[in-house]
């Protein structure tokens, strides 16, 4: 059993997801196979999540893995993770029109970032 002192020293994830965000994620992952989450750093979708199959989008050597969601990588550009963090993102599924390239688009339903800022003692336990 661990100690309430090691469970004190785990780091926070730094993305999260809605229950509503995994029923997504598991009904893209049957119709597409295996896929893979990139931050939007802004253009036309603004700054939404977009998904995308494995494959189809080019990931950078540089680029930032945040963790994973529903076994999904989650994954931002190195400039836009400078802004980032100090945030957990929580991803969440809300009505709408998905991202144009994203794989949600045509369901009716979008991914959406929400956010909150790490506490003090979070910060220092992902060593920022």
């Amino acid at each position: 059993m661990p100690s309430a002192s090691s469970e004190a020293q785990q780091a926070p994830a730094r993305v999260l997801a809605t229950d509503s965000a995994l029923a997504l994620i598991a009904e893209l992952k049957a119709k597409y196979g295996e896929i893979l989450f990139h931050q939007s750093g802004g253009c036309c979708d603004g700054s939404a999540p977009m998904c995308y199959p494995i494959g189809d989008y080019l990931l950078s050597p540089d680029d930032v893995k945040l963790g994973e969601i529903g076994g999904v990588g989650f994954y931002m550009s190195p400039s836009q993770f400078e802004y980032w963090k100090y945030t957990q993102l929580i991803i969440d599924v809300v009505p709408g029109m998905g991202g144009m390239f994203s794989l949600e688009n045509g369901t009716g339903k979008r991914f959406l970032t929400r956010s909150r800022v790490f506490t003090e003692a979070e910060t220092t336990q992902l060593g920022l």
